[in-house]
């Protein structure tokens, strides 16, 4: 999830994954995969570069993960 800011300020965070398109209009809106829009107060560049960041973190994590070994481990399932 990224922190983006209504116009009023008040904070809120978006899943990264369902943003479209960034545009200024003069105000930035973000238009989700769904069609709906949202106006925000940051500026396009933020959001590029916050979405630029949680991407670049995720791949960190999933490097790390795997240097570390299995995480998943098995279940035993009940024969019957």
């Amino acid at each position: 999830m990224i922190l983006v800011h209504r116009l009023r300020g008040e904070p809120f965070y978006v899943n990264p994954d369902l943003i479209e398109s960034v545009e200024a209009t003069p105000d930035t809106v973000l238009t989700l995969v769904d069609g709906r829009r949202i106006i925000v107060e940051d500026p396009p560049a933020t959001i590029v570069e916050r979405f630029t960041t949680y991407r670049a973190s995720l791949l960190v994590n999933a490097g790390e993960l795997r240097e570390s070994g299995p995480v998943l481990s098995v279940v035993p399932t009940r024969e019957g």
